[in-house]
């Protein structure tokens, strides 16, 4: 049995893809989009070796881009197969993805438009997929509950449990049936940190052959979450006072539910009085939708909440953004007020108009609550650029940065070392990516102290034996 890794390796955060060959059978795990600049998203290719009809099936931990983006691309050149994960990353991947293919087919459009202008030769620029195979997607997925075995092919069985990253978003542990004896391997999928609100915490497993386990903090722990919302609402009460506008880059499912969560909160508890709060991001939106019809997946700070009447959101304060004209008009409005928009890593979507219009306003506040991979946007952003290129134009960075990484999806070093505490007596193959190289090395060499394990750190195209 192999397992060649097609993604999120060498030192890359995104492109999340695994594929399973026994003597029978080949299987999928993920297949992400390379994010993060030209260099990475050059990479969004079918992954090597897994051509649409080699493919017997495909599995997905969560509803991300990084781990979903690439599955419409197979689609486009004749997959057809099943495709299973849990119901709610069923629905949050169809938003996902049929955003990506609007902005994809946006860009081509503009591409093509630049090429004409400068009489340009050349080929067209064609977007990777469009909505249609998003659609089709839909077709080809099977739901799975949690915790419930799931026959994939002859040979191999899968089964999800709660990672606490995502609403819906599950490690996977894959049993393989190789010569009448059973190999287990895990695959962590991107784990949430214990601290997150709203969500469920992680679940842990006991048993396997092989492990692959996520590193994207794996050099660090968070800021203690209680100290990083007090540092929040401390941002939010200098803004009011200001009455400046706050930026939100985030990501449209997850990220923002938090956000809004806490400003619910603060609203609640007259920590601030209440100031307008715009979500402008259709993407957004829909997951509202779709948190709203599943929150018996919710935890219990939130369930506690809902009975003191914070839930449902008051709409004069919580503002939905969804046209691109009542985007634009947000360029008028007067703070104190918060703008979130996608996309989280400023590489796109609607927050580049607001950027573009704020960066240059020192009473503005960018406030960044997720990961920011290197060569994005928001990279330079944290990095605090003297500089910033937005739409070909250079622009100075005069507005007020705050960078709040207590706020991250992701476990930090601490979480993750607990994660696979109930793992390491089992001595499995362990496997560390989705991390940059730094934080891959420190993941394993804490593992390698505590557990007497040496970690494999693969590059993309590395193949795993087991």
């Amino acid at each position: 049995m192999k397992i060649r890794v097609q993604g999120a390796a060498g030192g890359e955060v995104t492109g999340s893809a695994y594929l399973i060959q026994t003597s029978r059978s080949n299987v999928l795990v993920d297949a992400g989009m390379f994010q993060g600049g030209r260099q990475s998203e050059a990479k969004n290719k079918i992954p090597k070796g897994a051509t649409p009809d080699q493919i017997d099936a495909i599995l997905l931990t969560h509803g991300h881009l990084d781990h979903t983006g690439r599955v419409p691309l197979l689609i486009k050149y004749g997959f057809d197969g099943p495709i299973y994960t849990t119901e709610e990353t069923i629905e949050l991947t169809q938003i996902i993805l049929q955003d990506s293919a609007r902005l994809q087919v946006a860009d081509a459009i503009r591409q093509n438009k630049r090429a004409w202008r400068k009489r340009e030769k050349g080929p067209l620029a064609e977007p990777l997929y469009n909505s249609e195979h998003v659609e089709f997607m839909k077709e080809l997925t099977r739901p799975v509950p949690f915790h419930k075995s799931i026959l994939i092919t002859d040979d191999i069985s899968a089964r999800w449990i709660e990672a606490g990253h995502m609403l819906g978003s599950g490690s996977i542990e894959v049993t393989v049936n190789e010569n009448g004896k059973n190999k287990v391997i895990v695959f962590s999928g991107d784990l949430g940190p214990l601290t997150l609100p709203l969500l469920r915490p992680f679940e842990q497993l006991t048993k396997a052959d092989l492990v692959f386990l996520e590193s994207t903090y794996g050099d660090r722990d968070h800021k203690p979450y209680d100290e990083t919302l007090e540092e929040f609402k401390q941002i939010v009460k200098k803004a009011y006072a200001e009455k400046g506008k706050m930026l939100v880059p985030t990501f449209a499912i997850g990220r923002a539910q938090q956000i809004i969560y806490h400003l619910a909160e603060m609203f609640a508890n007259k920590d601030v009085p209440p100031f307008p709060v715009y979500m402008d991001s259709p993407m957004g939106l829909s997951a509202f939708e779709v948190y709203k019809n599943h929150q018996d997946l919710l935890d219990e700070e939130y369930q506690a909440l809902k009975k003191r009447g914070v839930f449902p959101l008051s709409r004069r304060t919580f503002v939905a953004s969804q046209s691109a004209e009542t985007s634009k008009a947000l360029n008028e409005a007067k703070g104190p007020c918060m703008i979130l928009a996608g996309a989280g890593m400023c590489n796109g979507g609607r927050i580049l108009h607001h950027l573009y219009r704020n960066l240059e306003n020192p009473n503005a506040h960018i406030i960044i609550v997720g990961f920011q991979s290197d060569g994005s946007l928001g990279r330079r952003i944290v990095e605090r650029r003297p500089e910033i290129s937005i739409f070909g134009d250079r622009l100075k960075l005069l507005a007020q940065v705050h960078t709040l990484g207590g706020f991250s999806a992701h476990a930090g070093q601490t979480d993750l070392l607990k994660w696979f505490s109930t793992l390491a007596p089992a001595k499995p193959k362990l496997v560390i990516t989705h991390g940059e190289n730094v934080q891959r090395a420190a993941l394993a060499e804490q593992i390698r102290k505590k557990y007497k394990i040496t970690a494999i750190l693969p590059k993309i195209g590395d193949t795993i034996e087991l």
